[in-house]
């Protein structure tokens, strides 16, 4: 049985997707140990109680450091036996303490193709508005393995999304989600479920 920790802050839409997927049987032997926000009213934390998972709020105001924030979540993620965790709209940087002991069991997705409009400051309606200033025909999701480098983990998969006449960030932020995001996160945790990842570097190989 995989058990995935999950590090929400906000209407942790893709949090959903996961859950969808697990109780659909899309993503097999699996389960939801505990969602982590740090802030107590993030929405995501009442999709996960409807379902029967547990949740805990661990606000960063509550630490004097990073490290100290860092640690506090591990603690929670090694007391719930978590193999695998996600970041589903999870507003906060984490430092390199907390890859110690989950190095390549860490994902995010980030609404775009990374390497482009990735990184520090590109979050959010931000991402989108960058994509349609610049002119993009293209755009979409990407699922990472997660570093201290904001954005810079091994790919997992991508996939684009076209940009349409009349566009507005909320309108290519809703695409994305549906058409990338919703479908490409599922997958990736799928994968790993199946034991089908690995990585070499900045390369991650899916077996056959």
């Amino acid at each position: 049985m995989l058990r995935i920790g999950a590090l929400v802050s906000g209407g942790g839409t893709n949090l959903q997707a996961i859950i969808d997927a697990i109780a659909n049987g899309y993503i097999p032997d699996t389960e939801i140990s505990i969602v982590i926000s740090n802030k107590k009213n993030a929405f995501a934390l009442e999709r996960a109680s409807k379902v029967g998972i547990n949740t805990r709020v661990i606000p960063r105001k509550n630490f004097s450091s990073t490290k100290d924030f860092d640690l506090a979540l591990v603690e929670e993620l090694h007391s719930n036996d978590v193999d695998l965790i996600l970041l589903a709209g999870f507003m906060s940087i984490l430092g390199p303490d907390f890859f110690t002991d989950f190095e390549n069991r860490v994902m995010n997705i980030h609404p775009a193709l990374i390497p482009a409009f990735s990184g520090p400051g590109y979050y959010g309606l931000k991402v989108h508005e960058a994509v349609l200033e610049y002119g993009c025909k293209l755009s979409g999701a990407s699922v990472h393995f997660v570093t201290p480098e904001v954005d810079a983990g091994p790919l997992i998969l991508q996939r684009s999304v076209g940009i349409e006449t009349g566009d507005t960030p909320e309108i290519l932020q809703k695409r994305i989600m549906e058409e990338a995001e919703w479908v490409i996160y599922p997958e990736a945790v799928r994968l790993f479920a199946l034991g089908k990842l690995s990585v070499s570097g900045r390369q991650v190989s899916i077996k056959p």
